[in-house]
């Protein structure tokens, strides 16, 4: 077989390899995130005190549910927003409106996700806090 025919085909065990390097890319992905971000780790503690409550309070699976996927927005809505000012730093060094629209942007869409996640905690803790006492 020719070097040529050879170098196209795909070795043994790329689809191993290409999955492991995605998970790699993934997780160093949130490590930035974490190190980088002040936000990050205000959410982190958030997010461990709102799982620390829900085993207190014997959440129902419901509720443990939508506090795991209101916590998964939110770390989401975060990574995407430094995305966003990375790109936007990276296209965009110097000053320009349009740039400062878009991290704007998506510091307020963090911002809706965290006020939308504590309303919802009020009334999940609220009436778990009132089953467990009442």
């Amino acid at each position: 077989m020719s070097a040529s025919k050879k170098s196209r085909q795909a070795p043994e065990h790329t689809h191993r390899s290409n999955m492991a390097q995605t998970f790699k890319y993934a997780f160093a992905g949130i490590g930035y995130t974490i190190r980088s971000q002040r936000n990050m780790k205000v959410h982190l503690a958030i997010a461990a005190l709102a799982l620390f409550a829900s085993a207190f309070l014997q959440l129902t699976v419901f509720e443990w549910a939508v506090i795991i996927i209101l916590i998964g927005l939110v770390f989401t809505g975060e990574m995407l927003n430094t995305a966003i000012e990375a790109i936007v730093d990276l296209l965009s060094p110097e000053f320009h409106p349009l740039a400062k629209v878009a991290k704007d942007v998506g510091a307020g869409m963090v911002l809706i996700l965290a006020i939308v996640s504590v309303i919802s905690g009020v009334l999940i803790y609220g009436s778990a806090l009132l089953r467990l006492v009442g």
